[in-house]
């Protein structure tokens, strides 16, 4: 069954045929949602095949997806997204809550959430025969696009700013990927690597630019919706399950609601869950828009820590304010010190989560000093990425370890 239809302009309502436009709205450049034939995916799919599906990753909601399965099954590439859900009682002790989750992207392949859009851009770009992929990234969006691309052999170009964290780009480098370091901001990057795929004929996966990208980013809602609905019966059809995830460009929590609007469609949502977004004070430009009560996003200068949500002008802003709006959520602000004490109480519960995946911890932290959440409330918090991607950042969350002699007396000297 085709499932795709086509696209509709998120800001205009303008809608398109399949071939009739790429990546965005031609008449006023709005982002793009991909509309589904959900009379027809109602008609050969139902929701009880998900609670006995074997597929362990994203590729078990392909009856929900505008893409056919690309392949490389036993490849990284059918690993991507189905990561676990962890109750730490530890964390949920100290922060007053009866029901705390943790959803923990870092699991991913290439160790972080970002491999759930690569994985269906991935899928399109074969639908499709491009030859080469292209991304602008701060090193996770290019990442998931080098090892999904790796799987199964697609040539791949990552432009990241030189200041991204090595780490990142060394998983560029190893998966392959042609990487260009860009002396400029991620969003010099992403303007150069639009004027590059026009130039040379690539298809462009830049979050909050290709539709695609959010159609892979929605399927950690369906995962949730499924976790929800059939592996947490102590939870009942009136409780809302509030989320918490950080936003840079956007494209991630409008994924995530597009994936609860798409079940919602389908008559197979019970209760739309409130979706909180949490950015970085230096960089919050979504957050500031949602605060005045507008859709209209001024560009700010960027400067965080957690460089995966370190953003000027969000790509996906527009519906990124709205994912908050229209699910009754809202938007927190947390400093870079406070991005950092998420780090390490997330890893006394055995979660290594980088800078931009602690901040949506750190947001519920203020949220519940603020009265936003509730000890009743069940809340999942979503961490986005590994700790791994960003040592640097991790170190000066912890006291350093002190370099001892090799002697008992150094040992008893120091030890708690």
């Amino acid at each position: 069954m085709n499932k795709f239809l086509g696209y509709k302009c998120s800001i205009c309502g303008k809608e398109y045929t399949p071939d009739e436009v790429q990546y965005n709205c031609s008449v006023d450049g709005g982002n793009l949602d991909v509309i589904l034939d959900y009379d027809g995916i109602r008609r050969s799919t139902s929701k009880e095949i998900f609670a006995n599906a074997k597929e362990p990753s994203l590729w078990r909601y392909l009856p929900l997806l505008p893409v056919q399965d690309p392949g490389g099954q036993g490849t990284p590439l059918h690993a991507a997204g189905w990561t676990p859900v962890f109750s730490p009682p530890r964390l949920a002790n100290e922060l007053g809550l009866r029901h705390l989750w943790i959803k923990d992207e870092s699991r991913n392949p290439t160790a972080s959430f970002k491999d759930r859009a690569s994985a269906v851009v991935v899928g399109r770009a074969r639908e499709i025969g491009a030859e080469v992929i292209v991304t602008a990234s701060t090193g996770n969006a290019g990442a998931a696009l080098a090892g999904m691309s790796a799987a199964i052999g697609q040539k791949a170009v990552i432009f990241a700013p030189r200041t991204a964290p090595p780490a990142k780009v060394a998983q560029l480098l190893i998966f392959g990927a042609q990487v260009l370091l860009v002396d400029g901001t991620y969003d010099e990057a992403f303007d150069l690597t639009i004027q590059a795929a026009q130039e040379f004929g690539w298809y462009c996966r830049n979050t909050g630019y290709n539709p695609f990208t959010a159609e892979g980013k929605k399927t950690a809602a369906l995962e949730i919706w499924e976790w929800f609905s059939f592996q947490t019966p102590q939870i009942t059809d009136h409780d809302v399950l509030t989320i918490l995830v950080s936003v840079g460009d956007g494209n991630i929590i409008s994924g995530i609601h597009k994936g609860f609007k798409d079940l919602q469609t389908l008559g197979w949502l019970a209760r739309m869950p409130r979706i909180i977004g949490v950015q970085a004070e230096g960089s919050a430009a979504v957050a500031n828009a949602f605060r005045a009560g507008t859709e209209k996003i001024t560009p700010v200068s960027a400067k965080t820590l957690a460089d995966s949500i370190s953003v000027d002008l969000p790509r996906d802003g527009v519906r990124a304010v709205r994912a908050a709006k229209q699910t009754s959520g809202t938007y927190i602000v947390v400093s870079d010190a406070e991005i950092l004490k998420a780090i390490a109480a997330l890893g006394k519960a055995g979660i290594f989560a980088e800078p931009a995946g602690a901040a949506a911890y750190a947001g519920l932290v203020k949220a519940i000093g603020e009265g936003l959440v509730m000890p009743d409330d069940p809340v999942l918090v979503l961490n986005t990425g590994s700790g791994l991607k960003d040592v640097k950042a991790a170190m000066q969350a912890v006291v350093q370890a002190p370099v001892i002699e090799p002697t008992l007396e150094a040992v008893k000297r120091v030890i708690k």
